[in-house]
């Protein structure tokens, strides 16, 4: 693997590559509280088929941090994930993975701008229908999600970095396997996420977007909820959707009622694991990849 660096808008982003030229690209798209990284233990196992590609995106890791929340709407996320794809890709299409927030990303180009996916993989993220279904309804999501409002908070940032981003390591524990967090990576990880200012950016994806969460046992009507129209939340690509079980923050609820969003939906759900499932059970998850696009063969 190797880092490389794209202008993309006159600014700066790092990218993780693996793979050769030529290659049918995959573009990897990581969460929060994470950057490139995300996909370190995944990307070798796809690597000899695909031109592996991880950016960091705006607000994390090695690339652009601009401190305001509009520029962290989805239009400007979309910008960046397309201006990777015509770089990388020979006939501007990828398969797209999303994890986490990267998924937001993901289901977005694959509304707005299906023809640069060719399959659409989700590992523990979701699709904003069936979610803001989930975190407005006061049940065990709602609960499970007001982290979010917490996270949105003015000034949260300062918190974040406290003691060596100690914060910063909770979210990740949260009932969750953290076993694959050795003491090295979390050096890096504390690395990616700097000073206020760089948590800050990373926040700002919270608070720019539009989806609303409830209070515990307070459903939110639905004539107060964005406007989430089926006809433009539409999924028309393979789209694999893969979760680990033992997920604390996304729970299953989350995605009940996603088949009526796609026209070609496969889920694999996977036992003893969670929301780190790309650190967990990397091998697992790119074999279940593959075999997904060998049913539906990516065409070059």
């Amino acid at each position: 693997m190797r880092q490389e660096t794209l202008i993309l808008s006159g600014h700066r982003f790092n990218v993780l590559v693996a793979g050769e030229a030529g290659q049918p690209l995959m573009l990897f798209l990581h969460g929060f509280p994470e950057y490139s990284a995300a996909y370190e233990d995944l990307m070798p196992h796809l690597a000899e088929e695909f031109l592996c590609v991880a950016p960091d995106q705006r607000g994390f890791g090695a690339s652009w941090k601009p401190q305001n929340v509009k520029d962290y709407v989805l239009p400007a996320l979309l910008s960046d994930a397309a201006e990777v794809i015509a770089h990388y890709s020979s006939d501007r299409t990828a398969v797209v993975v999303g994890h986490d927030w990267g998924s937001a990303v993901a289901y977005g180009l694959a509304f707005r701008f299906p023809e640069l996916v060719s399959h659409l993989v989700i590992a523990n993220g979701v699709h904003p229908g069936p979610f803001q279904r989930a975190m407005a309804a006061g049940g065990r999501q709602t609960e499970a999600s007001q982290y979010i409002s917490d996270l949105r908070a003015e000034g949260k940032e300062h918190e974040l970095v406290r003691d060596e981003h100690a914060a910063i390591f909770d979210i990740f524990n949260k009932h969750m396997d953290m076993g694959w967090m050795t003491p090295a990576r979390r050096d890096a990880y504390r690395k990616a996420w700097g000073d206020v200012d760089g948590v800050r950016a990373m926040l700002n994806w919270y608070r720019a977007s539009p989806l609303k969460l409830a209070k515990p046992g307070e459903p939110i009507p639905p004539e107060d909820l964005p406007d989430l129209p089926k006809e433009a939340l539409r999924v028309s690509m393979p789209h694999l959707l893969i979760w680990g079980m033992n997920d604390s923050a996304l729970l299953p609820e989350s995605y009940e009622g996603l088949e009526a969003y796609c026209d070609d939906l496969t889920i694999e759900e996977i036992e003893n694991a969670d929301h780190w499932i790309l650190h967990q059970r990397a091998a697992d998850v790119a074999a279940r990849i593959r075999r997904f696009l060998e049913a539906r063969p990516v065409v070059q």
